[in-house]
């Protein structure tokens, strides 16, 4: 077929037809359009963002936000390993905003397993001590273990995993669950 030219109404309208189901071949040289660099590298954006993440709505919004940010400064004259190296250098930057806003702190490397910083000075403020011993005291034992070893022991995920003789993982759904607790106990009232 390379080589022949149709032409007519008839090529036209089956061409324009089967333009969104045919196959795109990606030279090693760039990508023609924002299509071809969007399809071709979507995926691993969006695995990279919930290996993170750990959850499907905000990994896929971080890869929605990705890819807008990278829409205006990046040049489709560049070679598709420069596109794959700014993509990846736009996530790092997407998860590191992601993070700031969920942990309240800037995070120079992610990792998912990290244990709090210690404070040099003691804590000040009694009243809220006190609720939060009330609180913790009425959640079920396991939650409110998780609780302890994480956020008043500052253990790391893996450490109070290895306390409670669970997975990671487990560890990571326990202490989820036990701050959605935390948070209905507190909106009740908890005193």
């Amino acid at each position: 077929m390379a080589g022949r030219s149709e032409s007519g109404p008839r090529h036209t309208q089956e061409r324009g037809r089967d333009r969104g189901r045919e196959l795109r071949l990606v030279s090693g040289d760039g990508y023609p359009d924002w299509e071809s660099v969007y399809r071709d590298n979507v995926a691993w954006v969006y695995g990279l963002m919930f290996a993170r993440v750990g959850n499907r709505a905000d990994a896929e919004d971080l890869t929605a936000e990705v890819f807008m940010a990278a829409l205006r400064p990046l040049r489709m004259s560049a070679s598709i390993p420069e596109v794959r190296g700014y993509l990846r250098a736009t996530a790092r930057t997407a998860l590191a905003g992601y993070w700031r806003t969920r942990m309240g702190r800037e995070i120079t490397t992610i990792d998912d397993d990290f244990a709090a910083e210690p404070t040099s000075e003691p804590a000040v403020n009694t009243k809220a001590e006190t609720r939060a011993h009330v609180l913790l005291d009425r959640l079920p034992a396991r939650y409110r273990r998780i609780l302890e070893l994480r956020f008043l022991q500052g253990l790391s995920v893996r450490d109070a995993a290895t306390d409670l003789g669970v997975s990671v993982t487990n560890a990571k759904v326990l202490q989820h669950r036990a701050l959605q607790m935390a948070a209905r106990l507190s909106e009740g009232g908890a005193q």
